[in-house]
């Protein structure tokens, strides 16, 4: 749950940064730091979403073809039948209010399809979160030859790729160095997913503490606050990337803080009910939740005339809420309910 809602409100970022970015100075303005929280400190969402991944897949006796089988429906069936009917909803709504958005000219079937091949190929307005389902994709190809190096592997092995892992982290992506040895093997997401499996199995104290895991999260955090202001200007916020160190550090405190707090939650409870159907939609509320956004501006930009700060929380309720409540409805009708992106 917690990984969809750190991205959606890295979503609303990208969609009201224009309002708040006029607030940046010393100090800067309240709506100016809400947005640059947003940017910053949920920027984690994809990462623990990998990390997660790996920390359940990886390690166990399964061979390729039950992992694929299992998997690859499970994201192609979603990101297919949602990208056909926001397509479809998105040549609509240009053909009714041109002036809200607009997509082909003229409305042809071949024109369709054409704009549909872009939604998925992530070319399209408000399509732009597709690209998680291509990473995903990819690395779900690697993890069978990862699972099975880690299955005859000691843990040492995993910290000797991470450590490699780590450095592509702070040179390529923190500091933007680029440096003689050839690393590409050892960067971007797979690492999540090793990193995940490592946590999830190491014994080192380090990683088995709440105190410490609160203290990377405390730390690293304020970092970021600290370099973004820093870094960030009137005319704009300074974006980290997703596999910035600092970010990778506040991600492993808060996967360790879910894994050591051992909460022994009643499942009677509305707060686990309302987690476990969050979690449970959280793949279709991916997929959904840009174009929900635009639906709710368009309609707060219309009738609703509200500060930045306000704004932005009622668009974040709408659009957690109205994604999670279409998927609930839709999860009721047969055949629609095994492709909407639920578990």
């Amino acid at each position: 749950m917690l990984a969809i809602i750190s991205v959606i409100l890295f979503h609303i970022f990208g969609s009201t940064n224009q309002m708040t970015v006029g607030g940046y100075g010393a100090p800067p303005s309240l709506s100016w730091f809400i947005n640059d929280v947003n940017v910053v400190c949920f920027r984690f969402g994809v990462d623990l979403f990998l990390m997660l991944s790996g920390a359940l897949s990886l390690g166990r006796n399964w061979d390729i073809k039950s992992f694929l089988g299992k998997r690859f429906p499970r994201i192609i069936g979603p990101f297919v039948f949602w990208g056909f009917i926001l397509s479809l909803v998105s040549v609509l709504i240009s053909y009714f209010y041109p002036n809200v958005l607009k997509t082909i000219d003229p409305y042809t079937i071949y024109n369709f399809l054409i704009y549909l091949v872009n939604s998925y190929l992530v070319n399209n307005e408000n399509f732009g979160p597709y690209w998680f389902f291509w990473m995903i994709l990819g690395t779900y190809l690697i993890m069978p030859i990862l699972n099975k190096w880690l299955l005859n592997s000691e843990l040492k092995e995993a910290e000797y790729f991470l450590a490699i892992w780590a450095i592509t982290c702070i040179f390529d992506f923190t500091f933007f160095i680029n440096i003689p040895i050839n690393l590409n093997y050892f960067t971007g997401p797979i690492g999540m997913v090793v990193l995940g499996y490592y946590l999830r199995h190491t014994k080192r104290k380090i990683f088995n503490n709440v105190n410490y895991s609160i203290i990377f999260i405390i730390i690293s955090a304020l970092l970021l606050l600290l370099v973004s202001h820093m870094l960030s200007t009137s005319s704009g916020y300074y974006i980290f990337n997703r596999y910035n160190i600092l970010i990778v550090i506040e991600v492993i405190g808060i996967f360790n803080l879910l894994k050591n707090l051992n909460l022994d939650l009643d499942s009677s409870s509305i707060f686990y009910k309302t987690t476990f159907s969050i979690a449970k939609y959280s793949y279709g509320i991916y997929l959904i939740h840009q174009f929900v956004i635009f639906i709710v501006m368009v309609i707060l930009n219309e009738f609703i005339s509200i500060g930045p700060v306000y704004y932005m929380l009622i668009l974040f309720v709408c659009t957690l809420c109205g994604s999670w409540g279409l998927l609930a409805m839709l999860n009721r009708i047969p055949y629609v309910n095994r492709v909407i992106g639920a578990k």
